[in-house]
């Protein structure tokens, strides 16, 4: 199934989409698509989607999990994206968090903050866990896995390389986590290890690739990470990006006001951002 989040930022509404694409209400069922929710998402699988009233129009999409606990992203996980950021495969995860004020809907606007001239984009696999789980065994990881669906880990490049200290500062500016259009649940993505990606901004390509060329691949992340915290219900675990990136350009290319960024994951549907300044 292919479960949604609807309606005005921060009073949005759970839904699912129907065989034709048209998002029903959830309401009457659960309350949202978020925390324990996520650990019973076969049940509402279970509904016929024609019985739950339709919803009209055309609303915002919001990011398809509500409440996100841990945002954990993976750094340089596909090694053609290390070489073009001058680093090599690391031996083991890079991991980085996004802070939770980053989450946004997969249309809301890249807002590019003051003091920015390399705002940059990055097309992810990403995924929520909907069991808890510590010291997971990579066989058993993927049970943990409530659904799959499209991340843009938007990067300020200055902030996160130039700027000393930690990745995350250059990686959680407002909006800088859209997440959706549809949470996806697993029996609908037969190898998270095998899907095509792209981005393009203002129409041309920029990245095209395939998460087949991961390094470290899905069940491996889980078990990873869950050897150094547990894993709730509602966290975030965004995979890594493809080649293709603005800090790779020669020359480098990066976002400004006005630019419009779309992007797909094979089977997660699409996004589509329009950069704005910040006030």
């Amino acid at each position: 199934m292919k479960f949604i989040r609807y309606g005005e930022r921060g009073a949005e509404k759970p839904g699912m989409l129907d065989a034709a694409g048209q998002i029903r209400d959830l309401s009457g069922h659960v309350g949202d698509i978020a925390g324990e929710v996520l650990t019973r998402l076969g049940d509402l699988a279970a509904l016929d989607p024609e019985s739950l009233p339709r919803v009209e129009g055309s609303p915002r999409i919001g990011a398809c999990v509500g409440n996100v606990g841990k945002f954990i992203c993976i750094g340089l996980n596909y090694a053609d994206h290390a070489a073009e950021s001058g680093m090599q495969v690391p031996p083991e995860p890079v991991t980085f968090a996004k802070y939770s004020s980053a989450v946004c809907g997969p249309d809301d606007p890249i807002v590019i903050p003051r003091g920015s001239e390399k705002t940059d984009w990055e097309v992810e696999l990403a995924f929520v866990i909907g069991t808890r789980g510590k010291y997971i065994a990579e066989d058993e990881a993927l049970r943990h896995v409530a659904g799959y669906f499209i991340a843009n880990d938007v990067s300020e490049r200055a902030f996160q390389i130039e700027r000393s200290g930690q990745w995350s500062k250059g990686k959680s500016s407002d909006n800088f986590g859209p997440i959706g259009p549809w949470l996806v649940t697993p029996d609908e993505i037969a190898d998270p290890n095998a899907l095509a990606m792209w981005l393009d901004v203002n129409g041309e390509r920029m990245q095209s690739g395939s998460t087949a060329t991961m390094v470290y691949k899905v069940p491996f992340l889980i078990s990873y990470l869950s050897q150094f915290f547990t894993l709730e219900p509602g966290d975030v675990i965004s995979t890594g990006t493809p080649p293709g990136v603005g800090m790779g350009k020669t020359p480098p290319r990066y976002l400004r006001p006005g630019d419009v960024v779309t992007l797909g994951v094979e089977g997660l549907g699409e996004q589509r951002q329009i950069c704005i300044a910040d006030t």
